[in-house]
């Protein structure tokens, strides 16, 4: 009987320890794919840690996927071949039944499938995944490169492209970590006047290698809503930072009718009054990830424009390593499982 690993978690805050399992075949309307490269986002936490409802142990966590698909299950779109290269991200799947999912909406499914938590995520071999989460890879993108573009890349991408900006508009990307890095260069990429915004000054050329036209250090004297006040004032804040007081110090900084959009994940509440929103007719918006259509169109996008993730790669077999070390803010930018 044929079997292969994963590394799980056998109980809320463990450690990531490789076991083996029996391969299932997939089933109706499913794939097994065969699991190349896999991104550890801090999302994952969520599941390693318990922190959402429904966490059920031992948990294979993982959404940031990309391989090839070995097997198809019964009434697989035929459009979808054995071999076929794949991602899924955090969009693993929707119920196609709740209110969101009938007006088109799938990403704000109210039963939305996210791999390492409806079912085993990417942190393994192989992995059991619905065909609607499925998305093309371009044969130009290395596995490794596709698979952060599952969350941190769509997220990001999307963020910006749902946006109110425009080309040559002012956009300001807050933090060039993880989520930012891939935010400079997609802003700079659809034509926005791009401001990086970080922490020091030592980060401006690395700000301007990634296509930011502007940097602004946030530890500087000036307050970062002066210094995008003089910019012009910006039509978008993409905040990709996981702080709620650096992401409240961009309101100030906005235009007219500009808008906020936040990405990063703090538990802190924002600290912004009605006033600062009303007068100036401002707009905050949460946004979520995107659909596998919106992957596919990230890693189309990137492809076109040599838009890569900064990423380090490492074996399955060290999958608590890496999971501890993106924990610690240590990784430089995604760390990547792989299985070749």
């Amino acid at each position: 009987m044929s079997t292969y690993r994963v590394a799980q978690v056998a109980s809320a805050g463990g450690p990531l320890e490789i076991v083996e399992r029996e391969v299932q075949r997939p089933g109706p309307g499913h794939v097994r794919i065969a699991v190349e490269a896999c991104g550890v986002c801090h999302s994952d936490a969520a599941f390693v840690n318990a922190l959402l409802p429904g966490v059920r142990f031992p948990v294979v966590a993982g959404h940031e996927i990309a391989g090839h698909i070995e097997e198809l299950g019964e009434g697989t779109y035929s459009g979808w071949q054995v071999g076929d290269r794949v991602a899924v991200g955090w969009f693993g799947g929707s119920c196609g039944h709740c209110t969101p999912c009938r007006q088109g909406d799938f990403i704000v499914c109210e039963n939305l499938k996210v791999p390492g938590w409806a079912y085993d995520g990417g942190f393994a071999e192989k992995v059991i995944a619905p065909q609607d989460a499925l998305a093309r890879v371009p044969e130009a993108l290395a596995a490794s490169d596709a698979a952060p573009l599952g969350c941190a890349g769509v997220t990001t991408f999307n963020g910006l492209r749902r946006s109110s900006a425009r080309p040559g508009d002012l956009v300001a990307v807050l933090g060039i970590g993880g989520l930012g890095h891939l935010g400079v260069q997609y802003a700079a990429a659809m034509g926005f006047e791009t401001v990086a915004i970080a922490r020091g000054a030592d980060k401006a050329d690395f700000a301007r290698q990634l296509g930011a036209h502007h940097y602004i250090d946030s530890t500087a004297g000036t307050s970062v809503a002066d210094a995008l006040q003089s910019l012009g004032g910006a039509r978008v804040v993409l905040a990709t930072a996981a702080n709620s007081d650096a992401i409240t110090a961009t309101v100030e900084g906005l235009r007219p009718r500009g808008e906020l959009v936040v990405i990063g994940v703090d538990a802190e509440p924002l600290g912004i009054s009605p006033n600062q929103l009303l007068l100036s007719g401002k707009i905050i918006r949460g946004h979520p990830s995107g659909t596998a259509q919106d992957v596919q169109d990230t890693m189309g996008f990137s492809a076109l424009h040599g838009i890569r993730p900064m990423t380090e790669t490492v074996p399955l077999d060290q999958a608590d390593e890496a999971y501890q070390k993106m924990m610690a803010g240590a990784a430089r930018f995604r760390m990547v499982l792989t299985n070749r």
